[in-house]
């Protein structure tokens, strides 16, 4: 019997919905049969905490007299964006400062930059804020410099573009020497294989048709409550899909937005990757409305239900080429050894399984104690 959102949300409400974490959900079908599992169970809750590095804070610093039209402005001497209204800039994760040798010099070295400040706002901590305008007849005030915490901000919310990315590639490196990429250092001849997501507790992976995620849904972002803004930048709801709907190529990606007031720094770390920069570790759960037996199926998906493209970084990526050198299950990544090319190659995951599922387990209980509810999209994601 199909169940709607309102139903549910009714037996959250009463303390009587039935909430399971996505690894549990997989135990559940398997246990009850998917049927059986769809009447029973109301709620999937899913998790993941990454490196998203489209990500960042949108944020109003507020007036003082002498008002000012900032042209430019700063934090910790991180660059944020200063083209907007007179006192709203936006901050993003990967910022660096603007003398910062970008690790060509001492590539070793620790990156301070945009997702740090983030990191330290959230934790409660003050940062210097400065800025510079040209001086107007309605805002004449030319430079501010001031200490500033989350809490002076009058507005401060976490607008990220591209979050959650449903699959993405597992970076290897065939080449001489060792390179520095996004996805962390890639050593020479195949002596690590770096990846990212959450496998079977991913939020993508639970429902990757996008039948329940898009505008209006709400999530658990940052340690607090976020929102769906719609598709993320690079979303492709279209690619080459397995028979449970997974994708074997990087697919659908959301933007999302929250109150950075009620996050926590515990589920927004700054990150430094050498060589290449900086990014934000998001923490980002999704609740899954079991609607319908379909929905029971899509979010009994398992970690060997996952494929995963090995793609050369040496080559490969940097030149574009769509080449793929073969696909791993997310579970054989997670055991901890890949073979490419006849080598056993290591495993270095990105994301944390541990404070993924962590995620997942407080969203779960959120619900179970009626603190949060599920909301319908809007607008849907584009499915293709």
């Amino acid at each position: 019997m199909p169940k709607t959102i309102q139903e549910i949300n009714a037996k959250i409400k009463a303390g009587k919905a039935v909430v399971l974490d996505a690894e549990e959900m997989v135990q559940a079908v398997r246990d009850m049969g998917v049927k059986q599992a769809a009447e029973k169970v109301d709620v999937v809750t899913t998790g993941t905490f990454s490196p998203m590095c489209s990500s960042g804070m949108l944020f109003n610093f507020g007036q003082e007299p002498p008002t000012i039209k900032a042209s430019s402005v700063s934090l910790n001497s991180i660059p944020a964006y200063g083209g907007l209204a007179a006192v709203d800039a936006y901050l993003g994760a990967t910022e660096l400062p603007k003398d910062d040798p970008l690790n060509k010099v001492y590539p070793g070295q620790f990156k301070y930059g945009g997702g740090h400040v983030i990191e330290d706002l959230v934790a409660g901590k003050a940062v210097r804020l400065k800025a510079k305008g040209y001086g107007t007849d309605c805002y004449p005030r030319r430079e501010l410099e001031k200490q500033v915490t989350l809490a002076d901000l009058p507005y401060a919310q976490l607008l990220n573009p591209r979050n959650g990315y449903q699959s993405y590639n597992v970076a290897v490196n065939l080449g001489g020497k060792i390179i520095y990429t996004y996805m962390g250092p890639i050593k020479a001849k195949l002596r690590n294989a770096n990846y990212a997501t959450a496998g079977c507790l991913s939020p993508l992976f639970n429902d990757p048709l996008f039948k329940t995620i898009g505008l209006g849904t709400k999530i658990f972002l940052g340690g607090g409550v976020g929102w769906v803004l719609g598709a993320g930048t690079q979303h492709n709801p279209a690619p080459k899909r397995t028979e449970r709907g997974i994708p074997l190529s990087a697919a659908g990606t959301l933007m999302v937005r929250g109150d950075m007031k009620g996050m926590q720094a515990r589920y927004l770390r700054g990150v430094s990757f050498v060589g290449y920069g900086c990014s934000l570790a998001v923490g980002l759960g999704i609740p899954i409305p079991i609607l319908n037996e379909e929905m029971a199926f899509y979010t009994s998906v398992s970690d060997d239900d996952i494929p995963m493209p090995v793609k050369d970084y040496s080559h490969d990526y940097p030149q574009g080429v769509p080449r793929v050198l073969k696909h791993v299950t997310y579970a054989e990544l997670k055991a901890g050894s890949i073979e490419v090319d006849g080598k056993q190659v290591p495993t270095v995951p990105l994301t944390s399984w541990v404070r993924s599922k962590e995620i997942a387990q407080t969203l779960k209980q959120w619900i179970q104690g009626g603190q949060f509810t599920l909301t319908e999209a809007q607008e849907l994601l584009p499915a293709g």
